[in-house]
């Protein structure tokens, strides 16, 4: 079963993302019933036509599936984990942010209780919520996932990742990964550049299109990490390991912070000294997969 817009959903927690999720709802055509401990939170969703519930007991009853979205899952485990909370039979899609093991381990708890669980993670700031803009990652039960799709669908791009309730988890941090590595990268030669009188305007064209071009070689540098195999088609580590030590000269030279550049040329001068000098960049995964004793 696939449900429709006109199925009764039930959004646990308002803050900023809470009352998003709750407002895409209600404009999809979903009766939505909420809660939040903080009341006047829900008054604007309320006078939108959505249903203040006066107990969390009372809003997991209203709906066909429950959405929470609080501030991690300690306070989840607060608000449904109490003896006179029914939740068998209850679809619970947790929405809240942790980690992987916290993911399961929630999945675990929801289970021990009788209700079906998907775990998930929002890859967008609220004002994006309801559009295509907005990425909707989750986790679990392909069934539960498919049962929902619809429903999902009226918060953003659905993407179903796999039975693992932590998948949901893990894409989060390494999307969050790629975000600040790209950001971080994109402020250093800002600061650089800023030295010369350039205007961080001027040079966001530029980055941008770097960015881009640095992107496309994903594909390729994914085969030789999962073949394990890292032939130098392009460029070597060790001569990558020169220009960085040309970016760490020019932002000590200029007066721009050089740790970023630095942290990088380790890694990579361990890499070499371990005999990949003569690879290509991607066998640098070794140095983030290996454990590290300090």
């Amino acid at each position: 079963m696939n449900n429709g817009p006109d199925t009764p959903v039930t959004v646990i927690g308002l803050g900023l993302m809470g009352q998003a999720l709750a407002g895409a709802l209600l404009e999809a055509g979903h009766p939505t019933t909420v809660w939040n401990r903080t009341t006047s939170k829900a008054d604007q969703l309320v006078a939108g036509g959505a249903r203040l519930a006066p107990t969390v007991g009372d809003a997991l009853k209203a709906g066909s599936l429950t959405i929470v979205c609080v501030t991690d899952y300690q306070a989840m485990y607060e608000l449904l984990g109490t003896s006179d909370m029914e939740l068998d039979g209850t679809m619970l899609i947790n929405l809240t942010s942790g980690s992987s093991a916290q993911a399961r381990e929630a999945a675990h708890w929801a289970e021990q209780r009788g209700a079906h669980y998907l775990d998930g993670a929002i890859m967008a700031i609220p004002p994006a919520i309801g559009t295509a803009e907005a990425m909707i990652l989750h986790s679990g039960p392909q069934s539960d996932s498919e049962a929902h799709e619809s429903t999902l669908g009226a918060l953003g791009t659905v993407a179903y990742l796999g039975a693992d309730h932590g998948l949901a988890s893990l894409y989060d941090v390494a999307g969050l990964a790629m975000m600040w590595s790209v950001l971080n990268a994109w402020l250093q030669g800002t600061a650089l550049l800023r030295t010369a009188g350039v205007d961080a305007a001027t040079y966001a064209p530029f980055a941008q299109q770097i960015a881009a071009a640095v992107a496309g070689w994903l594909p390729g540098y994914a085969e030789q990490i999962d073949s394990g195999s890292f032939p130098a088609e392009v460029s070597a580590l060790e001569t990558d390991a020169r220009a960085m030590a040309h970016l760490i000269e020019e932002s000590e030279t200029v007066g721009v912070n050089a740790e970023l550049p630095k942290l990088i040329k380790a890694m990579a001068d361990r890499s070499i000294a371990a005999g990949h000098g003569g690879e290509q960049y991607p066998v640098l995964i070794g140095e983030f997969t290996k454990p590290r004793n300090d």
